[in-house]
């Protein structure tokens, strides 16, 4: 996607459904829908609770596939950076939500939400460290848009 691609109008909509998925979660079942404490409860989670963390994965992944099946035109994108860069970038995004106990759904999201201190520091701490990234890989070492 290029700026030229960007519809504000999309986006807001996106925003929305997504900002009400986890209202919804928060409210009715009391729990925070963010990704890196989903996967990471699965295979520890409390008696009962495996259940909705396999569903919410399941439909994430199944509702992503579904639209690439019916809107091919949706899955226009390329790897930016070669496969060990992306994989040692994955890795220390991992290790970013532990250190961090959340990912960017969880904090920026469903933390900011709740008026929560602790995400509004780690939602501005991690996106400041994305802006100085993406400014060292395409100003001080050379990468392409």
């Amino acid at each position: 996607m290029t700026i030229a691609d960007f519809n504000p109008w999309t986006a807001l909509i996106g925003g929305l459904m997504i900002g009400t998925a986890s209202a919804w979660s928060i409210g009715l079942n009391g729990k925070v829908p963010g990704i890196s404490g989903v996967c990471a409860r699965i295979l520890c989670a409390e008696t009962g609770d495996t259940a909705w963390r396999i569903s919410y994965l399941v439909g994430l992944i199944g509702a992503a596939a579904l639209t690439f099946r019916l809107l091919p035109e949706t899955a226009t994108f390329a790897m930016a950076a070669p496969l060990p860069l992306a994989v040692v970038a994955g890795l220390l995004v991992g290790v970013g939500t532990r250190v961090g106990g959340g990912c960017t759904s969880g904090h920026g999201i469903c933390g900011i939400g709740r008026g929560s201190p602790r995400s509004i520091v780690a939602t501005c701490t991690f996106t400041g460290a994305g802006v100085v990234t993406v400014y060292l890989m395409y100003h001080v070492f050379g990468g392409t848009a």
